[in-house]
């Protein structure tokens, strides 16, 4: 842990060279494999804090199955991505936009457009707490939490407010995330003493540090810095028109590390969603949450500008309080002390660590339960569609059944960049 350090490297902005011993942390694999190290202590009887419980792991299956055909009866499930809470209402907000642009007849464009939108949506989308609400006045909607969420960042956008360019108001580039106020932020989320907003000043941060980033990373962003340029980067590395979900998930979390807060650094690279256990032998345990979110919600962009992804279950589970709350709730992941419910936990909190670890190798294993009770292969059926059926939707819903307001079975303290 010697290594680890507060002060930012000479050229802290730019991508993570490979051969930095950062670089082994920046990777799903990274997240599986160090995930797999806590679970077996779990397993083993190694942890203060938390029991594993594989007899719950059918009932657990067999209740997300059930949530997957009342969302999807016909079982053609989208990917767990950003764009399902555009749609919240039943409303197409994003094609209605795409369609006004004039973008239909362009998809590479589109494609950047979209990938304007989604990079700022996502790093917007952490819990925005119980009391918070999004009034979608076109559509007479009054939306809380992801959808709320979500709905407020696509009219911020559709606003022009990301983009320095007048004449072309659906652009997110750097200039206009640097010079972003906060007074713009809450008033397109609709905040106020009687509608507050958990982080928002940590959101504001995380998108003005997105602009700074974006404009020293001129290899992935262009000149001027445009977040929708990442399309052209991908399309450039892509071997015959195909490209892996790592390779996409990498790129991010080497271009896009400086962008998160202040927490852990090893050597000067800022290492995001990343924390100390002593469950790996250098106790850094990394989860990189938001960034797999954004992969996963950049796949279907990707593909309609004509590109193949592959390996899409090399991306682990999102380790947040859907999903997570869903194995409590279900008893697969039980506290050893019942203290552990009433308490209220930080995100650096050690049990918090190890109940993140033990919900990614969880939703391995429950995702091939589920698709055993769907009678489907992984190939058919792979992860991110597993969560979007799914594990995030079973998460919200039993927690709906058990406590009033929906609300996860533990207690958080969010700062709007993880959970």
């Amino acid at each position: 842990m010697s290594v680890l350090t507060d002060r930012p490297a000479p050229g802290w902005h730019t991508p993570v060279p490979a051969g930095h011993p950062a670089a082994s942390l920046l990777s799903a694999r990274a997240v599986r494999s160090r995930c797999s190290i806590v679970m077996a202590q779990v397993e083993g009887g190694r942890s203060p804090f938390f029991t594993w419980h594989p007899e719950h792991l059918p009932l657990c299956a067999e209740y997300v199955a059930q949530t997957i055909r009342l969302n999807y009866p016909d079982l053609d499930v989208p990917y767990h991505a950003r764009w399902r809470h555009f749609e919240a209402g039943g409303v197409d907000r994003w094609g209605a936009l795409k369609a006004r642009a004039g973008l239909d007849g362009d998809p590479i464009e589109a494609a950047r457009v979209a990938v304007d939108l989604v990079i700022p949506s996502v790093l917007l989308d952490a819990g925005a707490g119980p009391d918070w609400r999004y009034l979608d006045i076109p559509n007479s909607q009054r939306l809380p939490r992801s959808e709320g969420l979500g709905v407020a960042s696509l009219a911020l956008f559709a606003s022009g407010a990301l983009s320095s360019d007048a004449g072309r108001p659906l652009r997110c580039d750097a200039a206009a995330l640097i010079a972003l106020a906060p007074e713009t932020l809450a008033d397109a989320f609709q905040v106020g003493p009687a509608n507050p907003l958990v982080g928002l000043d940590g959101r504001l941060a995380l998108l003005q540090r997105l602009g700074e980033v974006m404009a020293a990373t001129p290899a992935v962003f262009g000149t001027p810095a445009r977040a929708g340029r990442l399309v052209d980067y991908l399309r450039a590395h892509a071997a015959g028109g195909r490209v892996t979900a790592s390779f996409i998930l990498e790129t991010l979390l080497r271009a896009l590390g400086p962008v998160w807060p202040g927490r852990l650094r090893l050597k000067g690279v800022p290492l995001g969603d990343c924390w100390g256990h002593p469950g790996p032998e250098d106790g850094l345990l990394p989860f990189h949450k938001l960034t797999q979110w954004l992969t996963y919600s950049l796949l279907e962009p990707l593909e309609a500008a004509g590109l193949i992804i592959t390996g899409l279950d090399e991306l682990t589970g999102l380790p947040e309080y859907r999903n997570g709350g869903l194995l409590l709730d279900f008893g697969l992941i039980q506290p050893r002390d019942e203290r552990f419910w009433h308490h209220t936990w930080t995100m650096d909190a050690p049990a918090i660590v190890e109940w993140r670890a033990l919900t990614v190798i969880g939703l391995d294993r429950l995702a091939d339960a589920v698709r055993g009770e769907l009678g489907l292969s992984r190939e058919a059926f792979p992860l991110a569609r597993v969560l979007e059926g799914g594990t995030w939707s079973a998460g919200r819903r039993i927690a709906a059944q058990r406590r009033q307001g929906g609300g996860p079975p533990l207690r958080l303290i969010s700062d709007g960049t993880v959970f």
